[in-house]
């Protein structure tokens, strides 16, 4: 690939994220569950465009900002999977954005379900479960009990849904699939769920039909280096790197231009670096400053030159899109468009 331009900067394969899209909307088709992609992971209104048209039901979406610039594109069906608390001037919004798409909320607590219902009456929400990972959301069997404290504060319950987040790391991704099965199972048998909600990209391939009527992978889209290490994906399946030049190299290591302001700096305890490089497999990236990355090669393996340009796979590529402006994406090696990260920072 040859492509002149100034780096780092974030480049999409468009032949590779399309294969992306249409595997898993027919993974999920095949399997009778719904797809409702996060698209928190790309942020891009072309990007979720082509979602629905490859088969998506709607989006996925963390905050309301993010929601309110995917309503703004024309979109009218949109979950934050997030307990929201509608403080004055969010419940202003939450009403705003209510009024003109089919707006659904995430819940995990009676009292912010009074709140809710008090700022947006008749809303519709989810109940939050926790399957495992503990972050948000109640136990499987508190769940009826919640949805009757929304239901009686005047929201419009339409069923459970969690996130595996625990399947996050390596050989966790059959375990964290059967228990957000059974903690769905179980919060569904307390309520009348018509949506039973879940997934993400590591425990899409173990996602059958049963429990499950939707499901909403995020970074399936792209791929990253932590989803090559857990096997969730392949090399041919990186739909987006960062493109970034040598300027320094001493030793067995050498020094790109794109470090955490560009990357970001997730690493978890169990990666072997902070990204992958396509160009040298076998390389890690050691250390991220906020404009330097650090990569070693193996013994023996010649440095590439200074002035190379070379092609870094991200930890967690959710991070690395959001401190971008835009895509550059590209077809047969060529730049053909450029997409607006329209949804960056969009963090409220």
């Amino acid at each position: 690939m040859v492509l002149d331009l100034p780096t780092p900067c974030l480049i999409v394969d468009r032949d590779v994220l399309d294969r992306n899209l249409r595997a898993m909307a027919q993974a999920a088709a095949g399997r009778g569950i719904a797809l409702r992609p996060h698209a928190k992971t790309h942020k891009c209104v072309e990007i979720a465009r082509r979602q629905l048209e490859f088969g998506a039901a709607g989006l996925t979406v963390a905050t309301v900002s993010e929601a309110e610039t995917f309503a703004a594109a024309g979109f009218d069906d949109l979950f934050i999977a997030y307990p929201v608390w509608p403080a004055p001037q969010r419940a202003a919004r939450l009403r705003e954005l209510a009024s003109r798409v089919r707006l659904r909320i995430g819940v995990d607590s009676a009292e912010s379900a009074q709140a809710l219902a008090t700022a947006v009456p008749g809303l519709e929400v989810l109940v939050e479960v926790d399957s495992g990972h503990h972050r948000s959301g109640v136990a499987p069997g508190a769940a009826g009990a919640l949805a009757a404290a929304a239901d009686n504060a005047g929201l419009t319950v339409r069923g459970v849904f969690t996130f595996p987040g625990h399947a996050y790391g390596p050989d966790q991704q059959r375990s964290a699939a059967e228990q957000e099965s059974a903690a769905l199972a179980e919060a569904a048998a307390g309520l009348d769920a018509e949506v039973r909600s879940g997934g993400s990209t590591p425990t899409a391939a173990l996602t059958g039909p049963g429990v499950l009527t939707e499901m909403r992978p995020g970074v399936y889209v792209f791929g990253d280096a932590q989803q090559l290490e857990m096997g969730t994906c392949g090399w041919d399946d990186v739909a987006l790197t960062v493109l970034s030049t040598v300027v320094s190299r001493t030793g067995n290591r050498f020094v790109l231009d794109a470090g955490s302001k560009v990357l970001g700096a997730d690493r978890q305890a169990w990666a072997t670096g902070f990204g992958r490089l396509v160009e040298h497999p076998d390389a890690r990236i050691v250390a991220l400053s906020e404009h330097h990355a650090t990569v070693a090669l193996p013994d023996g393996v010649p440095l590439p030159r200074l002035g190379d340009v070379l092609r870094v796979v991200p930890n967690h590529v959710c991070t690395t899109v959001n401190l971008a402006d835009e895509l550059v994406v590209t077809a047969a090696g060529a730049e053909v468009d450029r997409w607006r990260i329209a949804a960056r920072n969009a963090n409220t």
